[in-house]
């Protein structure tokens, strides 16, 4: 039998019951893939984070209950957290070499920056049948990066989507729907992923790398405070740094315990 040492941790979170779960593993050498991807399904949670040690730092992958994906912010976030607070890591900065190339993580306090590379996307117009499913009637922008991005006139507007999520699969199953914030916020978001097992996703970082490029130009701004409006909800303080963006967050641990693995 073999133990390993696993967290749960609020992402982008400063309370229990806000922000982003995820679960955090830590291994000492990768396992199958197929073992890794039924760990994950077993913590059922949108993701869970499996981490090694690495020359110059650690080795990251990131799974649904679905598939592998290539990048995720919260689950990063998740992961350092674990790293700072639970493993005494000495420095103040953490290197991960992942699928979306190198991912630094450095802590300021209670307070830890993302650094991920900016997502672009391109001006495009969406399939009407992912449209009706979202439920929106009318949008101000429509973009295609990592993911959609559809702009609507307000805040409002977003928090009262209530997408149907089985009409949006199997196609375009990934849209960030976004609007300018109010007086304390220059953004908002709600962020959605059925095809990979997360019809609504709390707080999601791979999202604001191509939010952030995005509003810096329409607000003509690069530092910025913006909110997902989830139900669980979340803030990320964000910068655009040239081809980087910077997304900082705190995480909260829930539980920690050992996995049996027979």
């Amino acid at each position: 039998m073999q133990t390993l040492p696993v967290w749960l941790v609020d992402a982008f979170s400063e309370n229990n019951f806000t922000g982003n779960p995820a679960a955090v593993c830590a291994l000492e050498r990768w396992l199958p893939d197929d073992q890794l991807l039924q760990m994950a399904q077993q913590h059922n949670q949108s993701e869970t984070a499996f981490f090694i040690p690495a020359k110059g730092g650690f080795e990251l992958r990131w799974f649904t209950t679905l598939v592998e994906v290539n990048l995720c912010g919260h689950a990063t976030l998740a992961t350092a957290h674990v790293i700072f607070n639970h493993l005494d890591y000495p420095d103040a900065r953490i290197h991960f070499d992942t699928a979306s190339g190198r991912l630094t993580v450095s802590r300021d306090g209670e307070w830890m920056t993302l650094d991920f590379p900016a997502g672009q996307t391109a001006e495009l117009t969406p399939p009407p049948d992912m449209l009706k499913a979202l439920g929106v009637t009318h949008y101000r922008h429509a973009r295609k990066g990592r993911a959609w991005l559809i702009e609507l006139d307000n805040r409002e507007q977003v928090e009262v989507l209530m997408p149907d999520f089985a009409a949006m699969l199997p196609d375009e199953h990934k849209v960030c729907v976004t609007a300018k914030g109010d007086d304390k916020y220059d953004f908002v978001s709600r962020f959605f992923s059925p095809g990979v097992a997360v019809p609504e996703d709390p707080v999601t970082g791979s999202a604001h790398t191509m939010l952030i490029p995005y509003w810096s130009e329409k607000l003509g701004k690069t530092t910025m405070l913006a909110r997902q409006v989830s139900a669980r909800g979340g803030d990320v303080r964000c910068e655009l740094r040239g081809d980087r963006v910077q997304m900082s967050g705190t995480a909260v641990t829930w539980m920690q315990g050992k996995i049996l693995l027979r």
